[in-house]
This record gives structure tokens, C-alpha cells and sequence, in this order.
């Protein structure tokens, strides 16, 4: 995510936060240092794991067909049935060989600037719990299912683990610009949410808010409620987007090559000063300059969504 008006960046240790730079408070457990890591991964119960293999099958059951290619494909290479939550340590040692990327645990949401720091130096915070049966089918802070079975599988594919090493080093300028809610965007409509066009014509999806949950996996790529509009980074960072209900748009990449073509490549220095201190766009907008995928119809939200109990259509 080139630059012209700031040099590079030392990823080397934890980079000191400016006191003018504006970022969620987030009180650090005591037990954790700087970086925010736990000492050791969680040892989990029979429970714990079970409620693993139950979140892995029901998926299971919904992605093949929906899910990238690539993301099955590092599924497969990281065997994560091998039976209950996986251990860090061997995952870290299979990822590294493929990628040099690891996982570690974090206890919870970390800063914006450390999560950034350990995307710079291609370790993934993951949750250091998992949800109980009683949060089987949602839990708003993400746990150690939504981060290890959603995300990590996506960073066996070489291009796209270097755009997440990427971003990580992005974040540093967008906090010097004040603009960590619209680099957040574009993560949120990527990282989290993205779709794929394979071979040009297979709609697949690859963002981890999608993989980890059934519903989404589905809505996502065959209903008719959502817009589907093809990936544009200046309009990403400008658009408002919902956190605790399925989305009223999506966008949709032709490939990791195209992802990291149309972010590493941007000079995001021009574009932060050109961004205003809130979003331009409402999360269901279709404008302009959109190249469209697919303009939705908005049955789902226009029905009262989740709250109302409406079908996800």
C-alpha cells in the first residue's frame, strides 16, 4: 500500500502509538504484556472440543461448492479435523511451511495498532477461547473457531498472505491519518466478507466472517437480497457497513492477484486526504461508478433482518 509522503516503516518491535492518533480504548488484562499475547493456548475441555467438531461439521455441510477454492485447499492442507480445536504450535509449524506465517493467542479484541504490528510480521492474534452452546450460533467477539477455521485456512495461499502482511503494515498510516474506520472497511468487505469470481464465473466466498457461519455461507453467494458489486478500493473505504446482522452488500474480487494489485499498488497517502471524517455511502448504496455483479433487491433488510426474524432470501 505504497506511500509518498512517510518512509518505511520498522516492524521489528512494537511501534510506539502517537498521542494524537485516535483508536478504540481497550483496557490490557494484567497478565499479558506489550504485545498483548497470552503466555500459552488455552487448554481446552472434551466439551470445548466437541463443540469444535460440531462448528466444523455444520460448515462442512454448507461450503463446499460456496467456499474459494483456496480455502478449501488450505483446510485440507492444515487437516483441521483432525479432532477438536487445533493446537497452535503444530499449526504454526504447517502454516510456516507454507506461507511463514503462525497463529498465536491473544484473550481477546486486541488494540488496532498491535493486531496491525503482528499482521506486519505474519502472525495471526487468534481468540484464546470458543464460544459456548448457548453462543453456538453467534458471538459477537471473535473466538477461537471464527479465527482459526474462518481465517487461517486463506493463509496457506501465498498472494493473499502477503496482502494480510500488507494491510497489517498499512494500518500504521492510516492511524497517522486518523482514518482507521475506513482501512477498516476495507477489511471488513475483504478479509471478512469477500467474494470471488472463479474462472469468471464461479461466485465463491473466501472472507472469514462468511466461512465461519452457515446462514452467511449461504445468503452470500445465492440470495437475492444482497448487492453483489465488483471490488473498487476507493469506494470500499468510504462505505458504511453492518456488524451484528448478514450484509446488504458484498464485493466481489477476480482473483488474490487482482486483491493485492488494486491495494499494495494504491497510493493511500493521496487517498486518506482526500477521505472525509465519516463514511460517503450508506451500506446498501448502489452508485455511479459501480461495476455491478448483481444489484440485489434488499428483501431481507427492507423486512426488519434479524430482529424481525426475516427469512435471509
Amino acid at each position: 500500500m505504497a506511500t509518498t509522503a512517510q518512509p518505511a516503516q520498522d516492524f521489528s518491535v512494537l511501534p510506539e502509538l502517537p498521542a494524537d492518533v485516535f483508536t478504540a480504548p481497550l483496557k490490557k488484562p494484567a497478565h499479558v504484556g506489550h504485545d498483548w499475547l497470552e503466555p500459552k493456548q488455552t487448554a481446552y475441555t472434551s466439551e470445548d472440543d466437541a463443540i469444535w467438531n460440531d462448528l466444523f461439521a455444520r460448515q462442512m455441510d454448507v461450503l463446499p461448492g460456496r467456499a474459494a477454492s483456496a480455502f478449501m485447499a488450505g483446510l485440507e492442507k492444515l487437516d483441521l479435523n483432525r479432532g477438536g480445536v487445533p493446537e497452535f504450535g503444530r499449526l504454526s509449524e504447517d502454516l510456516s511451511a507454507l506461507t511463514g506465517w503462525s497463529v498465536v493467542p491473544v484473550p481477546m479484541l486486541i488494540p488496532d495498532h498491535v493486531f496491525f504490528w503482528h499482521l506486519a510480521n505474519r502472525r495471526f492474534p487468534a481468540g484464546n477461547f470458543i464460544r459456548t452452546r448457548e453462543t453456538f450460533d453467534y458471538i459477537q467477539e471473535p473466538d477461537v473457531f471464527h479465527d482459526v477455521f474462518g481465517h487461517v485456512p486463506m493463509l496457506t495461499d501465498p498472494v493473499f498472505a502477503d496482502y494480510m502482511q500488507e494491510y497489517g503494515k498499512a494500518g500504521w498510516k492510516a492511524m497517522r491519518y486518523n482514518h482507521l474506520k475506513a482501512l477498516g472497511a476495507l477489511y471488513w468487505y475483504t478479509v471478512e466478507f469477500g467474494l470471488i469470481l472463479e474462472q469468471g464465473k464461479d461466485l465463491r466466498a473466501y472472507g472469514a466472517g462468511v466461512l465461519s457461519g452457515p446462514t452467511e455461507a449461504v445468503y452470500s453467494v445465492e440470495a437475492r437480497s444482497p448487492n453483489r458489486i465488483m471490488l473498487n478500493v476507493d469506494r470500499v473505504m468510504r462505505t458504511d457497513y453492518v456488524i451484528s446482522d448478514l450484509q446488504p452488500t458484498y464485493f466481489v474480487i477476480e482473483s488474490f492477484e487482482d486483491l493485492f494489485r488494486q491495494t499494495v499498488e494504491r497510493d493511500f497517502d493521496r487517498l486518506y486526504r482526500s477521505l472525509g471524517p465519516s463514511f460517503t455511502y450508506a451500506n446498501t448504496a448502489v452508485i455511479d461508478v459501480d461495476n455491478v455483479y448483481d444489484r440485489g433487491t434488499q428483501e431481507y433488510l427492507l423486512r426488519g433482518g434479524r430482529g424481525s426474524g426475516a427469512k435471509p432470501v
